[in-house]
């Protein structure tokens, strides 16, 4: 199949990740092969970017939506963010990498939905949004109110996520669903290496304190930022 008409075929339906289960947030390993890819995908291999797709959809969409706290405001994010790379491929340069590049759209696109929507933000009470949320990701049976200790921690931890100021929200999810570094995350967001670096910091040091009354050994554990 040729590249436009692959994308003709699979962008208005982009598939969304069938299963996002309320777990403790872990990074993944991004390789810089995915820059690779994405020159393969500039010159028109469209196998390039279903790889680059595939490997990709979970964390960007876990990170959109723990972010922005709306199940549906993700989902268009989600499409906005994969329309944008396919619409300036022919430009694409390897300056970074590849989930740099990604996440920057992505951190945008964020930017754009916070400034269209600042009312309905507001509007969405912090355990409201995050119930609907959850709702969302998880199927009945694993729903938080009906399985054991385990997840009731973990609707806790992405409660406090979710009620992090949100620059220090999106430096905590770039970090733990991506495992960018801290210069990665500044370029991402625009900001200086040590202001990255401070939102980090304050981020884990608010999430420690509200998941401090379930500190036990089976609790969800935060990693330190100096």
């Amino acid at each position: 199949m040729d590249p436009k008409s692959f994308e003709n075929n699979c962008l208005p339906l982009l598939p969304l990740p069938l299963k996002i289960t309320p777990r403790m947030l872990r990074s993944m390993d991004f390789s810089d092969d995915d820059a690779g890819l994405m020159l393969r995908y500039r010159d028109g291999d469209a196998a390039a970017f279903a790889a680059l797709y595939a490997h990709y959809k979970g964390p960007l969409y876990r990170y959109l939506l723990r972010h922005v706290r709306s199940a549906c405001a993700a989902a268009d994010l989600f499409q906005e963010v994969w329309s944008h790379l396919i619409a300036t491929r022919a430009r694409y340069e390897p300056r970074a990498k590849f989930a740099t590049f990604l996440f920057h759209i992505a951190h945008n696109c964020a930017i754009d939905f916070f400034r269209r929507d600042l009312n309905l933000r507001r509007a969405l009470p912090v355990h409201e949004s995050e119930s609907s949320l959850l709702e969302a990701e998880v199927p009945e049976h694993q729903r938080p109110d009906r399985v054991a200790e385990f997840a009731e921690q973990q609707s806790a931890l992405l409660a406090a996520v979710a009620a992090l100021p949100q620059e220090q929200r999106e430096a905590f999810l770039l970090r733990e669903e991506t495992g960018l570094n801290i210069e990665e995350i500044a370029r991402i967001t625009d900001v200086p290496i040590e202001t990255a670096k401070s939102r980090l910091r304050y981020a884990v040091r608010k999430l420690q304190c509200s998941l401090r009354p379930m500190q036990e050994p089976e609790a969800p554990r935060l990693r330190t930022y100096a």
